[in-house]
């Protein structure tokens, strides 16, 4: 079992950067591989970005490759999401969650058992 809570969101105006945290509790947390996912309203969930259990391996949605930037510190149990460059069409709930091993593209909701709560992240103009 991984219990995940994020932190960090808030309002920032266009071309800011704020950092994310997602922080993990339980004996294995750092066995998992952890990706970041977020929901603007009225749309599904989209793949943000992932990080292998080591740290060795990561992959970037298309909308924020260049900008974002996923690192995690195992000996700490937590996950950051570096956001530089902001946008507005950045603006959406922000989760962070941990991988099932074994359960498909790392991109996809459904390679996931474990969620946090969510942080807002706003983007002004």
């Amino acid at each position: 079992q991984v219990q995940l809570v994020e932190s960090g969101g808030g309002l920032v105006v266009s071309g800011g950067s704020l950092r994310l945290s997602c922080a993990a509790s339980g004996r294995t947390a750092s066995t998992y591989g952890m990706g970041w996912f977020r929901q603007a309203p009225g749309k599904e969930r989209e793949f943000v970005a992932f990080i292998s259990s080591s740290g060795g391996s990561t992959s970037y949605g298309n909308p924020v490759k260049g900008r974002f930037t996923i690192s995690r510190d195992n000996a700490k149990n937590t996950v950051y999401l570096q956001m530089n460059s902001l946008k507005p069409e950045d603006t959406a709930v922000y989760y962070c969650a941990a991988r099932v091993p074994f359960s498909g593209s790392s991109s996809s909701t459904s390679a996931y058992g474990y969620w946090g709560q969510g942080t807002q992240v706003t983007v002004s103009s």
